[in-house]
């Protein structure tokens, strides 16, 4: 920012040259009206000791005319260059209080309207934040920058649930709903993030939530995942079951987090068959969505990108949360490139391609390296998620 305040001083002070020049003229054209005023004082003091002098009878009438013509030479030459005085509209005391009120409302009115918190932001989130607080800070100071931005305060929402901050959590993703709108993943996030806050005990008021997220979006995995724990700490081991099993079916084959959801189903069944039940149905595992992308930059654009802007290419739900759902880092370098965007590339396990059945390719040039704000991009038309047709996109448009 000191480059930015340095700046702003230099176009201050010209700003202020403008008012205070004229004034400095002024005084100059003050002395000479004076000095002016002065010689002809002693032109007319002369004149009248010359009539004096006539009136006694040491002068004759040719000797009164040839005094009086020597003394307009005089007072000629000493006149000479003086500039004409000039009168000022404004007067003095205006260009001075303009020359203070000048800076002082600038200074208010970018305060006010300016933009300097998002400068700062942008040359902050160009670099890698060097822990989970730094991290939480920019996104704490974003989301004030930027209240209406729902990717902003989804990522918060997150930060915060990782932080083991969960009644914060809960907080943004009633924000994040009341700006993005009801949508299934976030009313699950809100859910979790209420149930945790309240202490693990369920409420009538997360129960509302998850019942809204799966009839929105029957695979909706936040909400199953947390219907399953709140039935298996109910003793209702048969419906945790099929909670979890339900969440499997989204999961991909090499997704860390099976392992713990099969093994919380293997304890269900445990302790259903010892309470005398039976299983009614196995999990039934999905294959996972895989989209195939050519990505290219347009003839028109080349010239105006650099070879280090960062690219991110991802997806994400027609309807469903404004988070990527999957997504790559690359290089205007790297372009024109084929990448693949699938259930492994998730930014967070809770969402998959495969859980949403419509999905956008956005590709997006950043130059400070944000991805949820740069200079180009290029969309896709909606696309089923299921889709195995290679894509083209191409970057062509400016962000907005």
């Amino acid at each position: 920012m000191i480059d930015f305040w340095l700046a702003a001083g230099l176009l201050l002070l010209v700003a202020l040259s403008f008012l205070l020049i004229p004034v400095l003229r002024g005084r100059r054209a003050q002395r000479e009206e004076d000095r002016t005023a002065l010689n002809v004082a002693l032109y007319q003091e002369r004149v009248a000791e010359l009539q004096a002098e006539q009136a006694e009878g040491v002068l004759n009438t040719a000797q009164l005319d040839t005094g009086r013509a020597e003394a307009a030479r005089e007072l000629l030459a000493d006149t000479e260059g003086a500039e004409a005085p000039r009168e000022s509209r404004m007067g003095k005391p205006l260009p001075l209080l303009a020359a203070v009120l000048v800076p002082v409302l600038g200074l208010g009115l970018y305060l006010h309207f300016g933009a300097s918190d998002k400068v700062e932001l942008t040359r902050e989130f160009a670099q890698a934040p060097q822990s989970m607080e730094e991290m939480t800070q920019r996104l704490e100071r974003a989301v004030a920058a930027q209240p209406s931005s729902a990717e902003g305060l989804y990522f918060l929402g997150r930060t915060y649930m990782a932080q083991d901050r969960p009644a914060d959590a809960a907080k943004i993703f009633e924000r994040t709903v009341a700006v993005a709108g009801r949508q299934p993943e976030l009313l699950g996030q809100w859910a979790q993030a209420q149930y945790f806050a309240d202490g693990k005990k369920w409420s009538d008021k997360v129960q509302a939530l998850t019942d809204e997220a799966l009839k929105l979006d029957p695979k909706e995995v936040t909400s199953l995942g947390l219907l399953g724990i709140a039935a298996f700490e109910g003793e209702r081991y048969q419906d945790a079951i099929d909670y979890w099993g339900r969440l499997l079916a989204q999961l991909p084959e090499d997704d860390k987090s099976r392992e713990a959801l099969q093994g919380g189903i293997a304890r269900a069944t445990e302790r259903l068959q010892a309470s005398g039940g039976k299983v009614a149905q196995a999990p039934v595992v999905k294959t996972g969505a895989l989209l195939k992308v050519h990505v290219d930059l347009a003839p028109a654009l080349k010239a105006k990108v650099q070879p280090g802007d960062s690219v991110f290419i991802f997806a994400r739900a027609v309807s469903g949360p404004p988070a990527p759902l999957a997504a790559k880092r690359l290089t205007v370098a790297d372009l024109p490139v084929n990448v693949e965007l699938g259930d492994a590339d998730a930014m967070m396990p809770q969402l998959k391609l495969s859980n949403f059945p419509e999905v956008q390719l956005v590709a997006r040039i950043s130059r400070a390296g944000q991805p949820t704000a740069g200079e180009w991009i290029g969309r896709s038309q909606p696309l089923a998620s299921s889709t195995t047709t290679p894509q083209q996109l191409t970057i062509d448009s400016p962000d907005q």
